[in-house]
């Protein structure tokens, strides 16, 4: 999936005095996880929400009901937010595997790495929409914390409110 791209460009930013945090951004099966898994398995500490939840909670719709995944949701994200800043604290490098589908969070998100002591790459994930679908049916027949279920109607609704990023020193990775 990720052949043709040169992590090397992300590895050479890596130091001991400044830690780097990689902030991945794209709708659902644009391969978020499967990119920062690759930074985890060459030292990068990787926080995903998904996860959290899964570990927490369960599985979304069968372990809790789906009226309460945005207050799930919340408390992973001010969980793994903390979590941040002690890693960027202890020197360590990090992958944030969140969809950061608004400007507003990725700005946010920038700022709180900064006034930390890090510093940022946004990478960007661009898929086309077909590829996407195509992605999420399979997705939606496993059964792990990475396979939230994500049906047309709802990837329609992610796809009318992701604001691609622009001008905010992003890399993009078309995928």
């Amino acid at each position: 999936m990720f052949d043709v791209f040169n992590f090397e460009l992300i590895y050479r930013e890596q130091n001991a005095v400044t830690p780097l945090v990689v902030m991945m951004c794209g709708v659902a099966g644009s391969g978020k996880t499967t990119f920062s898994q690759q930074l985890e398995k060459n030292g990068f500490v990787r926080l995903s929400i998904d996860e959290e939840i899964w570990a927490t909670n369960g599985r979304w719709g069968i372990d809790f009901p789906m009226e309460r995944f945005e207050e799930y949701r919340k408390e992973a994200e001010d969980k793994l937010r903390k979590r941040l800043i002690q890693l960027i604290h202890e020197k360590q490098q990090v992958v944030v595997d969140f969809s950061f589908w608004d400007r507003a969070r990725r700005n946010e998100y920038k700022k709180l790495i900064e006034n930390s002591g890090g510093k940022w790459k946004l990478i960007y994930l661009k898929v086309h929409t077909d590829e996407l679908r195509k992605r999420l049916k399979l997705r939606n027949k496993r059964f792990d914390a990475n396979s939230f279920p994500i049906s047309d109607e709802l990837l329609n609704s992610y796809l009318n409110g992701f604001e691609v990023p622009s001008g905010e020193g992003e890399i993009v990775v078309v995928n």
